[in-house]
C-alpha cells in the first residue's frame, strides 16, 4: 500500500482522532456479532503502544434518519471494546461540541473515548466541511481504519482529512493489501465467484475482472438474469429484466470465462417450508416455483473449476443462504475454498453475505482474508480508488 499507516507516524503524547467501523448489528441493545469490533483492536492495541495522550473514536450505526435516535446509539459497543482492549473505554453522548471536547480532555493518559454515531448529524453523508472541522478539533492526527466506510465521502473519512495529518491504521492497510495484490498481481489460476441478488449490482466487477481472471462463477440470484438471457423459462424467479440485455452482452464477451450454474434447487414459496426440487437449468422453471440455490451438480462443477486455483475471490453467497433449506450450495463453496486455503492457495472474501455465510459455517479461521466492507470490497473490485484510502499521506 503507497499511504503511510501508525508506523509511519509518531503518536507519543498526541490525541488520536481513529475512523472505526462499529457498524455492528444489535437486538435489544446486545451486539449479535462483535467482528468489527474484533477487528479494530490491533490497531488500536498499537496506537496504545506508542503512549498517545488518548484516543478518540469516531463510527456510523446503521441508518439513522437525519438525526438522533436512541436504537442507533454507540453506547452498547464501549464496554464491548473495553473487554477486548483489556482497558477502561468512555463514552461520550455526541460526536462534536463541548460534550465531547470536555469527556476527551478529562480522560487520563492513554485513555480511550468512544463518540456517538457520526450519522446523527446530516451533515456526516453530505462531507461537510464545519461538521469535518469540529470532528478535527478532537485530534492531532487522524486514523483511518474503517475500510467499510472508505468507498464513501463523509466528513468523519475525508473531510477530516483536510485539517489533520492523516494516516491508515493496520487493517485499513491489511484490507488494501490482500484486494490490492489479487487484482493487480494474483498468482494465477485466479478465479473469481460472484453471487448476490442483482447482476446490475456487479456489471462493473464483472467487466473488471474478466480482464484479469482465468474463470469466474457466476451463482445466486443475479444467475438468473443470465438465464433470461438465454432464452430460459424461470417460473417467479427473480429476475433483473432491464439488465438481461447487459447479460447477453457480457456473455458474449466472456464466453471462454464465465461459468454458470447447470442446475439450481427451485422451491414453491420463499420459505423454509417450501417443497423444493433439483432441475436442470434448460428444463425451465415451472410455473409458480422459483430458483433460490445452486444445485448439487454445479457444485461438482465449480469445484472442478477451482481445482488447483492459487488466488480466488468471493464475493455474494450462492443461494438464499440465510434460509436452512436453501444454504447447501453456499456452505459447499465455503468448504472448496477453506480446502484450497489448506492446499496454499490465497483465499479472499469480500465482505456482506459471503462473509456472513463463511462464519455462519464455521470457517472463517479457514480461509485467507475476510473483508469488513462488502460495498468497499466490490468498489476496489471494480477497479475503482477507494476515496476514503485517497485522502490518506502518501508514503
Amino acid at each position: 500500500m503507497d499511504k503511510q499507516t501508525i508506523r509511519d507516524i509518531d503518536l507519543h503524547g498526541k490525541r488520536v482522532l481513529v475512523r472505526v467501523d462499529f457498524n455492528v448489528p444489535l437486538e435489544n441493545g446486545q451486539i449479535t456479532d462483535d467482528t468489527r469490533i474484533r477487528a479494530a483492536v490491533p490497531t488500536l492495541k498499537a496506537i496504545l503502544e506508542q503512549k498517545p495522550r488518548a484516543i478518540a473514536l469516531m463510527s456510523h450505526l446503521g441508518r439513522p434518519k437525519g438525526g438522533p435516535d436512541p436504537k442507533y446509539s454507540l453506547a452498547p459497543v464501549a464496554p464491548a471494546l473495553a473487554a477486548l482492549l483489556g482497558t477502561d473505554v468512555q463514552f461520550a453522548g455526541e460526536t462534536v461540541g463541548e460534550t465531547a471536547e470536555k469527556a476527551l480532555a478529562a480522560l487520563p493518559e492513554g485513555g480511550v473515548l468512544l463518540l456517538e454515531n457520526t450519522r446523527f448529524y446530516p451533515g456526516e453523508e453530505k462531507n461537510d466541511a464545519d461538521l469535518a472541522s469540529r470532528m478535527a478539533k478532537l485530534g492531532d492526527v487522524f486514523v483511518n481504519d474503517a475500510f467499510g466506510s472508505a468507498h464513501r465521502a463523509h466528513s468523519s473519512t475525508v473531510g477530516v482529512t483536510q485539517h489533520l495529518p492523516s494516516v491508515a491504521g493496520l487493517l485499513m492497510e491489511k484490507e488494501i493489501n490482500y484486494l490490492s495484490t489479487a487484482l493487480e498481481n494474483p498468482e494465477h489460476p485466479f478465479i473469481a465467484i460472484l453471487g448476490g441478488a442483482k447482476v446490475s449490482d456487479k456489471i462493473e466487477v464483472i467487466e473488471s475482472l474478466l480482464g484479469k481472471v482465468d474463470k469466474l462463477l457466476i451463482g445466486g440470484g443475479m444467475a438468473n438474469t443470465f438465464f433470461k438471457a438465454q432464452g430460459h423459462n424461470l417460473g417467479s424467479s427473480l429476475v433483473e429484466n432491464d439488465a438481461v440485455e447487459t447479460a447477453r452482452a457480457l456473455l458474449a464477451k466472456g464466453a471462454d470465462k464465465l461459468a454458470l450454474p447447470v442446475d439450481v434447487v427451485i422451491g414453491d414459496k420463499f420459505d423454509n417450508s417450501a417443497h423444493t426440487n433439483t432441475i436442470r437449468v434448460e428444463e425451465g422453471v415451472p410455473d409458480g416455483w422459483g430458483i433460490y440455490d445452486i444445485g448439487p451438480y454445479t457444485v461438482e462443477v465449480f469445484r472442478t473449476h477451482l481445482n488447483g486455483a492459487r488466488t480466488v475471490v468471493w464475493n455474494g453467497p450462492m443461494g438464499v443462504f440465510e434460509l436452512d433449506k436453501f444454504a447447501a450450495g453456499t456452505r459447499a463453496v465455503a468448504k472448496i475454498l477453506a480446502k484450497l486455503t489448506q492446499q496454499g492457495a490465497t483465499t479472499i472474501i469480500g465482505g456482506g453475505d459471503s462473509a456472513a455465510a463463511v462464519e455462519e459455517a464455521g470457517l472463517a479461521d479457514q480461509v485467507t482474508h475476510i473483508s469488513t466492507g462488502g460495498g468497499a470490497s466490490l468498489e476496489m473490485l471494480e477497479g475503482k480508488t477507494l476515496p476514503g484510502v485517497a485522502a490518506l499521506k502518501d508514503k
